[in-house]
């Protein structure tokens, strides 16, 4: 759970608000499971693979959330 804390504390960081308005729902409690994954999903295909740091990070992510 603490990693997973760590990931979503990055993605509100990035300031990209695909993932930090569902990220930040998440750190307060209040994120839909679903909706909090499908954004994860929606960023993974937009810049999963373009080779900055939080690449890896959307896969984490969602390996922790579906686990």
């Amino acid at each position: 759970m603490e990693e997973l804390k760590s990931i979503m504390e990055k993605f509100v960081e990035s300031g990209w608000e695909l993932i930090s308005v569902p990220a930040q729902e998440w750190l307060n409690g209040t994120a839909d499971k679903d909706s909090l994954i499908a954004a994860i999903e929606q960023a993974d295909v937009e810049c999963g693979s373009c080779g900055c740091d939080m690449d890896p990070l959307y896969k984490r992510a969602l390996e922790l959330l579906k686990a």
